[in-house]
């Protein structure tokens, strides 16, 4: 990009605007629409394999009343996805991590990898999978859960670590976190406050639930190296526009 000021997109669950959440579709568009790279959940299925999907529970796309994690990772590759009215008629398939990383690594395509809660309870598989892993340059894990970045850090501490910030967060706290190399927050924290936080303990920031029409996009604050957004065309577009 020639824009100087040009801050990294990725795309959140894929284009998640335009296709469904965390599926092929949704990541082709992504690559389609000029994404920098692409944002995604993992969780572990019964015999510890690592596949993309969002929720603990099935039910909300699957229409199943159960855990992903006492799934096999057949059952849950063979599950159709969709919302009730249209999981009928739906192609769209779960993708197992593996696959989407071959495909990330092709088109060279950084990941920015949501560990979820689930993953507390199976901290070995965390420990097999990061096992050898090789990521795209440019991928990072990203956890609401300190631990889990924790694990990362001890097992493979060359990877970039980001914690998802919550409430509970202690900012002025915030270079105690070293497990944590970045922040990621909502939008509604691009405060001063905040952005002062990360300089102060050395952390640089991405910024989630960004939609192209924040003011800030065409003036970012030096500490972000990132914008996670369902929309990454109109905020590429937004940022070009300076």
């Amino acid at each position: 990009m020639s824009n100087s000021s040009y801050i990294p997109v990725f795309a959140h669950r894929g284009a998640s605007a335009y296709a469904l959440e965390n599926t092929f579709k949704a990541f082709e568009k992504a690559l389609e629409l000029g994404a920098d790279g692409i944002e995604l959940d993992i969780q572990f299925s019964k015999e510890g394999c690592p596949i993309v999907y969002h929720d603990p529970q099935l039910s909300r796309l699957v229409g199943i009343n159960k855990l992903v994690s006492d799934c096999t990772m057949e059952e849950l590759l063979r599950f159709k996805l969709g919302k009730p009215w249209r999981r009928l008629f739906s192609s769209a398939k779960m993708p197992a991590f593996d696959a989407v990383l071959a495909w990330a690594k092709t088109n060279k395509l950084p990941l920015n990898i949501e560990l979820k809660s689930t993953i507390l309870d199976n901290q070995n598989g965390l420990k097999d999978f990061l096992q050898g892993l090789s990521l795209p340059t440019g991928s990072h894990f990203s956890s609401f859960h300190y631990e889990l970045l924790e694990m990362v850090k001890k097992h493979r501490p060359e990877f970039e670590t980001a914690l998802i910030a919550t409430k509970k967060l202690k900012w002025d706290l915030l270079a105690d976190y070293k497990a944590a190399d970045t922040v990621h927050m909502h939008k509604r924290y691009y405060k001063p406050r905040y952005l002062e936080a990360c300089v102060t303990s050395g952390k640089a920031c991405r910024f989630y639930a960004i939609d192209g029409n924040e003011p800030f996009l065409t003036n970012p604050h030096h500490a972000v190296l990132g914008w996670i957004t369902d929309y990454p065309d109109k905020v590429i577009t937004t940022q070009q526009r300076v």
